[in-house]
């Protein structure tokens, strides 16, 4: 039996079902959602999928074969997302991540707060490639510093979160810039280079915004920082030194030397510097009061691989020594294959070709289609209130559409970041408004018009996009 073409109507109930099974899975979970109820979800709207495509006279064996396909496209990026788990564990026990923050800091002073924060927290977010452990930690300190110096709460969390969703972002560490252009078919690298061009202007503009609104900050005192410091060089050796190991793995990346291969030499390289410099924190996470060799190569292993806890005073800092290495990404991966599952289901049936034909029926030309990529993962973000999936599903129904056009697909990629990535923080039900809300006790009703590099990141994008301006075409340069 050939398959039946279906009404739009009838392959969006996939789609439908997943939206409403999300929210109410999100209003019962909160931000744990993503702790394994999403994932069903997804798995659930495959079985739906399924279910309709059957309907519909599509073998179970083609359906079989689309996930496959999906699955194949994003086994790198999930390598990848054991590699940063790996680095993360390394940097964290070799003091690099430590060094990072006491530097990062240091640069503080009152007349400069705000944007010193936004820079502070797009450090520490680059390097650990986390928004969200950027905002539970050094986030947290800075809001009470800003608060004692009399600066808005609202204020201070949209500077917090500007500055580390900006790391995240540009980050070749963070889940999400691994993910999108896994989806849209282009590498890691090419992703980040191309993002600069919207992202670049957006934190400037950032930056000269906060730098106006924090012109009068002159009261208050850094007390609360001082104790961060002091307790971080206390635990830790700090020296620049450490700094070249960052800086070795992100220039052998922009040297265009494979991501796995270039965090694989990050992670060697971090082990090596927690060998010789701080061997005294080895000796104390084995547990043992006769430490021999086969304990501390034990230890190291275990940083890239598994928990780590590196015990401080500051419930702050306690909370930012932790890495759970290659074994923290597996949530993320998991939720990566039950998103491709349910994307190549979609797919495989039919019904994703009729939706995005629907749209490109809308969107007109180049800017037509990039602006109507930059809505639907805001409409993702608000309605399935999760931002991987704002960027899973816009990039498998829109890829072909780029492809077709003779677009590069940095230009799927970099929308898909722009706006899937950074507009999940400003919606209150999505998991990443509702953590920042559990984190920062503001809500994003409240800081969201401070977030500015977040609403700025999509309006650069659709006016690049207006003007027709670094819109690459394939197989040419931008």
């Amino acid at each position: 039996m050939n398959p039946k073409k279906p009404g739009l109507f009838y392959a969006l109930l996939p789609v439908f079902f997943l939206i409403i099974a999300l929210f109410v899975n999100v209003r019962m979970f909160g931000d744990s959602s993503l702790d394994g109820s999403n994932q069903l979800i997804l798995l659930a709207a495959a079985g739906v999928t399924a279910g309709l495509a059957a309907l519909k006279g599509v073998k179970s064996d083609t359906l079989w074969e689309g996930i496959q396909s999906n699955i194949q496209d994003s086994s790198k990026a999930i390598l990848i997302l054991l590699m940063v788990g790996a680095l993360a564990g390394s940097w964290l026990v070799s003091g690099i991540i430590p060094t990072l923050i006491v530097y990062g800091l240091d640069v503080l002073s009152p007349s400069i707060f705000l944007p010193a924060t936004v820079v502070v927290c797009a450090i520490v977010s680059l390097a650990t490639g986390s928004s969200w452990s950027t905002t539970a930690t050094v986030g947290i300190a800075l809001m009470g510093v800003g608060q004692s110096m009399g600066f808005d709460t609202a204020i201070v969390a949209g500077a917090v979160i500007s500055g580390a969703y900006f790391g995240d972002k540009m980050s070749p560490f963070s889940d999400t810039t691994n993910l999108a252009p896994a989806m849209a078919g282009t590498d890691l690298m090419t992703h980040i280079r191309y993002m600069t061009y919207t992202s670049g202007p957006a934190i400037v503009l950032t930056l000269i915004a906060f730098a106006f609104l924090g012109w009068n900050g002159t009261g208050g005192d850094l007390k609360d920082l001082e104790v961060l410091t002091t307790e971080l060089k206390d635990r830790f050796t700090i020296s620049p030194w450490l700094l070249a190991i960052p800086a070795l793995s992100i220039g052998l990346i922009i040297y265009k030397v494979d991501a796995i291969v270039a965090m694989a030499i990050g992670t060697i390289a971090g082990l090596m510097a927690a060998y010789f410099g701080q061997f005294h924190l080895l000796v104390e996470l084995t547990g043992s009061d006769a430490v021999y060799w086969g304990d501390i190569y034990q230890q190291l292993f275990v940083s890239a691989y598994g928990d780590v806890h590196i015990p401080m005073n500051n419930l702050l800092l306690d909370d930012l020594m932790q890495s759970s290495g290659m074994r923290g990404m597996l949530g993320t991966i998991w939720l990566i294959l039950c998103a491709m599952t349910f994307g190549g289901s979609l797919a495989a049936s039919g019904f994703l070709e009729v939706i995005t034909l629907f749209f490109l029926r809308i969107a007109h030309g180049t800017t037509g289609l990039i602006l109507a990529t930059l809505a639907t993962c805001g409409f993702f973000n608000l309605t399935a209130a999760d931002q991987y999936l704002a960027i899973v599903v816009p990039g498998r129904m829109f890829r072909k559409a780029y492809e077709d056009r003779g677009l590069a697909p940095e230009n799927l990629s970099r929308a898909l970041e722009d706006s899937g990535t950074v507009t999940s923080v400003l919606i209150p039900w999505n998991t990443c408004g509702a953590y920042q809300y559990a984190t920062l006790h503001v809500s994003a009703a409240d800081y969201g018009i401070y977030c500015f590099f977040n609403w700025l990141s999509p309006i650069i994008n659709g006016l690049w996009a207006v003007m027709d301006f670094r819109i690459a075409k394939k197989n040419l340069p931008a």
